[in-house]
């Protein structure tokens, strides 16, 4: 007697998704990122003592930030830690501090002729193009990292902002000082003190050269980006 029942084919096993890929825990919680994250909260620091006017306390903590950024970099290298969190939160925070400080800064400098809107638009849309490209171009699997200008440039940033809380400070002294004698301070006191004139120089100096560096940065990216571009088409 045949056995006219239709075979029944059992049901194929679906394939076991891969297992998440988690970074190593010394990728993320290193004293590289650590540093990384305590700049990030002094920039905060920084910016709520930019409102206040606290230009020496602001001196002090913009030195401090400044020098974690160096020392997250050397420790990196250091002990070997080349993370792809690292390459990306240390430079972000880089910008928020910079960026920030320059923006909450503009009401003061705009009040007095030494920055203006234009001149921070310079500083943060190149800084928020270039973090885009950059980002697109290691995605596509190109190296990206920053060059020699684009130090130059950030070193110039960092300069200005040393140069106007210096600036900054001296001028409430001197303001504070008049104000307990009695006696305000003449309209061209400025001019008339050779050593605050001579860090006027400076600072005007120092502001023109970062805007250039700053474009001219942002331009060399772009250049750059466009020539990968062209050869992966190629």
């Amino acid at each position: 007697m045949s056995d006219d029942r239709s075979t029944v084919e059992a049901p194929t096993p679906r394939p076991l998704a891969p297992p998440a890929v988690h970074p190593p825990r010394h990728q993320i919680y290193n004293l590289p990122n650590a540093l990384t994250t305590a700049r990030l909260v002094l920039s905060a620091a920084l910016f709520v003592l930019i409102s206040l006017e606290q230009w020496f306390a602001c001196l002090v903590v913009f030195a401090v930030a400044a020098f974690t950024d160096w020392l997250d970099g050397y420790v990196a290298r250091l002990q070997g830690l080349n993370s792809a969190l690292g390459r990306t939160y240390d430079p972000l925070v880089d910008k928020v501090m910079i960026c920030g400080a320059y923006i909450f800064l503009l009401p003061q400098g705009t009040k007095e002729g030494w920055l203006t809107p234009w001149m921070v638009t310079v500083v943060v849309g190149r800084e928020l193009i270039i973090t885009g490209l950059r980002g697109f171009m290691e995605n596509r699997g190109a190296k990206f990292g920053a060059d020699w200008l684009g130090k130059i440039k950030m070193g110039l940033q960092c300069a200005v902002l040393i140069a106007l809380f210096i600036i900054l400070a001296i001028y409430a002294r001197y303001n504070y000082t008049a104000m307990m004698d009695g006696t305000p301070l003449p309209p061209n006191w400025l001019t008339e003190s050779p050593i605050v004139y001579a860090l006027l120089v400076i600072r005007d100096g120092l502001i023109w050269t970062m805007l250039t560096a700053t474009a001219f940065s942002g331009l060399q990216y772009i250049w750059r980006a466009l020539t990968l571009l062209s050869a992966d088409s190629d």
